[in-house]
């Protein structure tokens, strides 16, 4: 059974920074995308962040250029370094990892971390 454990949400001021990990329970190699989503009230559950076990990231528009995605292979650890918050950003962010065998995609998603932009 895969488990994955984030950490570092919080309340932070517009303007700050905040950095998001997330602990996976075997090698993050083993999935073929791991990435960040988040769900805002009342709203569906977005991409924000994601990277191939090939080292390929991509973003969602609204964080290009503020949020970074990282990984450290020994930790078994996927980062997501958030510069520049605004109270847009404000969401439970879940951890997601994604293995596709063949036709068969199965997605593992972490018990999300809430992060609270506001002054």
């Amino acid at each position: 059974q895969v488990q994955l454990v984030e950490s570092g949400g919080g309340l932070v001021q517009p303007g700050g920074s905040l950095r998001l990990s997330c602990a996976a329970s075997r090698s993050i190699f083993s999935f073929n995308v791991m990435g960040w989503y988040r769900q805002a009230p009342g709203k569906q559950r977005e991409l924000v962040a994601a990277i191939t076990s090939g080292g390929t990231s991509n973003y969602a528009d609204s964080v290009k250029g503020r949020f970074t995605i990282s990984r450290d292979s020994a930790k078994k650890t996927v980062y997501l370094q958030m510069n520049s918050l605004e109270p847009e950003d404000t969401a439970i962010y879940y951890c997601n990892a994604r293995t596709v065998i063949i036709t068969v995609t199965t997605d593992y998603w972490g018990q999300g971390t809430q992060v609270t932009v506001s002054s």
